[in-house]
């Protein structure tokens, strides 16, 4: 089941990715990417860092908490989430 964009998400959630999609770091570009089949999306700036925290054991809550003790001051509470709302509408975050 996914998730609308403008659905809210739930802080109790796990968030993982679907097995079909694999987090990789390439060297090359010196980023993290999205395998999935037949696709590749380059992720930007802390999008891979907030991805291999989702591992379906941390809830939103601790995955926003996590990210704001090591980025204070950064809007982590509004974008992480909203971040995992798209992944989640795409179908890539189960």
């Amino acid at each position: 089941m996914t998730a609308a964009p403008d659905q809210e998400i739930e802080p109790t959630w796990r968030p993982a990715l679907v097995p079909a999609v694999v987090l990789r770091y390439d060297r090359v570009r010196a980023t993290h990417l999205l395998v999935m089949p037949e696709r590749v999306v380059v992720l930007r700036g802390h999008a891979g860092e907030i991805l291999r925290l989702c591992d379906g054991e941390r809830e939103v809550r601790r995955i926003v908490d996590d990210l704001a003790a090591r980025f204070p001051g950064g809007p982590v509470a509004t974008d992480v989430p909203a971040f995992l709302r798209r992944l989640r509408a795409e179908g890539w975050l189960r």
